[in-house]
């Protein structure tokens, strides 16, 4: 259930928003822990472009070529060979701009049973791709809060940016002018009206960026394993459903839920974005491995265009 309002800000708004920024406050050091942890469990590596160009990582070696300077020799492998002098080639380690953004709206702060919140996996899992995408040479920022940099500590640049207080609806952001071949990682639930997430991929996608959408869910968002008399209230506004027995409804549940998991799916198809769902009753790893394979895929026009 979704609500919003034009109205003015009200000083119960500002003491929400207050008490969310002294609760991250209070986590930030163990999420960032964690997305440490995460990451450097994950051995990728340092990669680079997969062609010859500026650069410190050894690609290749060749026959010099008529015109090249003597100076580009390698004097020790030419050695080996007669009739041939040889060069080495180093991969093209041109960085690309890298924007995250992390819903932090009411609903993901979500949490069923003894399963994790979801804005906790969302945090974790976009800090620990900030920092292997730095070690494997990209820029990273957060969209409209931070620069994208390469720094060696860009979690915790990351995380003292994410201190700063936020609209507490905000489930997407606001589409901003990016650099061409630019790739922008939305990390959310996407519980809201696909037209609306349609709206703003076409915004961004306006300059041939990339687009990668990583959805946080919950297992009783997809199982709905209820059960009984059962009540339902909003994560974000003071709205409460008697449904009666969860049971009964369970099936019409699932099926709004098929559907707007397929709507999502056609969107990210329109718009050649990758798409992965992940659950917070699972680890993180394997999603984390899935995302940095489909970033480390190199095209020589250096957009990323794939759909998953």
């Amino acid at each position: 259930m979704r609500a919003r309002s034009s109205s003015p800000v009200r000083f119960d708004e500002l003491h929400a928003r207050a008490a969310d920024a002294a609760s991250l406050a209070a986590s930030l050091p163990l999420i960032a822990m964690e997305a440490r942890r995460l990451s450097a469990s994950i051995s990728l590596g340092l990669h680079g472009r997969g062609r010859a160009g500026p650069g410190e990582s050894f690609w290749q070696y060749r026959a010099l070529r008529t015109g090249e300077a003597q100076s580009r020799i390698d004097w020790r492998k030419s050695a080996r060979h007669a009739d041939t002098l040889y060069v080495r080639d180093h991969e093209w380690e041109a960085a690309r701009a890298f924007h995250i953004f992390i819903d932090r709206s009411q609903s993901m702060h979500y949490g069923s049973g003894k399963h994790p919140q979801k804005i906790d996996h969302a945090l974790i899992m976009g800090l620990a791709l900030a920092d292997l995408l730095v070690r494997s040479g990209e820029r990273v920022g957060l969209i409209g809060q931070t620069t994208p940099s390469a720094s060696r500590q860009i979690i915790d640049r990351l995380a003292e940016a994410l201190l700063q207080p936020i609209t507490r609806d905000v489930d997407l952001p606001r589409p901003l002018r990016l650099s061409k071949q630019a790739h922008l990682i939305l990390i959310g639930d996407f519980l809201i009206e696909p037209e609306t997430i349609e709206k703003t991929l076409t915004e961004f996608d306006r300059d041939n960026i990339s687009i990668t959408l990583l959805r946080m869910l919950d297992p009783a968002e997809i199982d709905f394993p209820f059960s009984g008399e059962t009540e339902l209230l909003s994560a974000e506004r003071a709205l409460a459903l008697n449904i009666g027995d969860a049971a009964g409804f369970a099936s019409e549940v699932r099926k709004k839920l098929q559907a707007h998991d397929q709507a999502l799916h056609q969107i990210a198809q329109n718009r050649h974005a990758f798409f992965i769902t992940h659950r917070t009753d699972e680890a993180m790893t394997q999603n984390l491995l899935t995302l940095m394979r489909h970033f480390s895929r190199r095209q020589d026009a250096g957009a990323l265009r794939a759909h998953g």
